[in-house]
C-alpha cells in the first residue's frame, strides 16, 4: 500500500482493514502488559527468563499442534500450548532457584528440556506446522477477533494480579535480603511474577514471535529507566514506549509491504534505546566529571540553592 502523505486518509484507509483493526487492538493490549511486566523484569534481572520463557512456549505450540492432530481436538490452538508450556516452566524454575539473582543455571536446565519436547513434537506431527514457525516471528497481522478477545482476558488478569501484588513485589524485586528478612513471602512472590510472566510472554510473542521478544517485553522498559526513577514513572514510560513502537511498526510494515512487521517493531525500539543511552550519558559524564573536579580541588560543591 503506497503511502500519499495524506495522514488522515491514509490511516482511516489502513483502519479500515478488519485484519489492521485487530492487529492494532492486540498489538496495543500486548504492549501495555509488556511493558508493565518488563518494569519488573528488568529491576528483578530475569531478561534471561524472559527470553528463555518464549523458546518454551515455541515447545507449547508445537505440542499443542501434535496433540490437536493425534487427539482430533480443533479447539486446541498453538495459543494453549504457549500458555501450559510458559507457566510449567516458570513456576519450575522458580522451585528449582527462589532467588531471581541466582536462576541462571536453573533456566537453562529447564530450557533446554522444554525445547527437547519441542523437537519431539515436531517430530511426531506428520503435517506442515505453520501456526507453529509463525510464532517464531509473530503473526500479529493474522490475529482474529477470538484471539483479540483472549489477549484482553489474559492482560486483565496479569495487570489486576500486578495491581495486587505490586507494593510487595516492588520490595522484593529492589531488596530480597531485606525483603526476606523483613518476612515477605519471596518463594509465593516468585512464583506469581513468573507466573504473570509466563501469561505476558505467550501473548507478546503472538505479536513480535519468540524471537523478538526482547523489543516488547526488555527494550521499552530498559528504555524508561533511563528517563526516570520513580517506579510508577518508568512503568507509564515503558508502556508508552511499547505502545509507540508497535504502532509505529503495524503503520510502517502496512505502508512499505515487503518486510515483516517484528522487524519494524523491534528497529525503531532499538534505535530509540540507543539514543536515551547515548543522550544520558552525555549528560552524565560532564557531571560526574565537574564533581570529581570539586572534590579533587578541595573544595565544596556549589550550592543548589539559589
Amino acid at each position: 500500500m503506497s503511502f500519499s502523505w495524506n495522514l488522515p486518509i491514509d490511516f482511516a484507509q489502513m483502519l479500515s482493514w478488519p485484519f489492521m483493526q485487530h492487529a492494532y487492538e492486540s498489538g496495543t493490549i500486548v504492549a501495555i502488559m509488556a511493558g508493565v511486566v518488563g518494569y519488573f523484569v528488568i529491576l528483578r534481572r530475569s531478561a534471561f527468563a524472559a527470553h528463555a520463557l518464549s523458546h518454551i512456549g515455541f515447545a507449547g505450540a508445537a505440542g499443542a499442534v501434535w496433540l490437536s492432530e493425534a487427539l482430533a481436538l480443533p479447539w486446541l490452538t498453538p495459543v494453549y500450548g504457549l500458555l501450559a508450556f510458559t507457566t510449567v516452566g516458570g513456576v519450575t524454575m522458580n522451585a528449582l532457584s527462589p532467588r531471581a539473582s541466582h536462576r541462571d543455571v536453573s533456566i537453562g536446565i529447564v530450557l533446554a528440556f522444554m525445547l527437547g519436547l519441542g523437537v519431539l513434537f515436531l517430530s511426531l506431527y506428520t503435517g506442515f506446522a505453520s501456526e507453529v514457525y509463525s510464532i517464531l516471528f509473530g503473526e500479529i497481522l493474522g490475529v482474529s477477533s477470538a484471539s483479540v478477545n483472549l489477549t484482553l482476558v489474559g492482560a486483565a488478569v496479569v495487570l489486576g494480579v500486578m495491581a495486587v501484588v505490586y507494593r510487595p513485589l516492588l520490595f522484593s524485586s529492589l531488596d530480597e535480603d531485606v525483603a526476606e528478612a523483613k518476612g515477605l513471602p519471596m518463594q509465593w512472590l516468585g512464583i506469581v511474577f513468573m507466573l504473570l510472566l509466563a501469561v505476558a510472554t505467550s501473548f507478546a510473542v503472538q505479536v513480535v514471535g519468540v524471537l523478538l521478544i526482547f523489543s516488547l517485553m526488555v527494550t521499552p522498559a530498559a528504555t524508561a529507566q533511563h528517563l526516570a526513577k520513580r517506579p510508577a514513572s518508568v512503568m507509564l514510560i515503558s508502556v508508552g514506549l511499547a505502545v509507540a513502537v508497535t504502532w509505529a511498526g503495524l503503520a510502517l510494515a502496512y505502508f512499505q509491504g515487503s518486510y515483516p512487521v517484528g522487524f519494524f517493531i523491534t528497529a525503531p525500539s532499538f534505535v530509540l534505546y540507543l539514543l536515551v543511552r547515548l543522550l544520558h550519558h552525555r549528560i552524565a559524564v560532564p557531571a560526574e566529571t565537574e564533581e570529581a573536579r570539586w572534590k579533587v580541588g578541595g573544595a565544596s560543591e556549589p550550592s543548589s540553592k539559589h
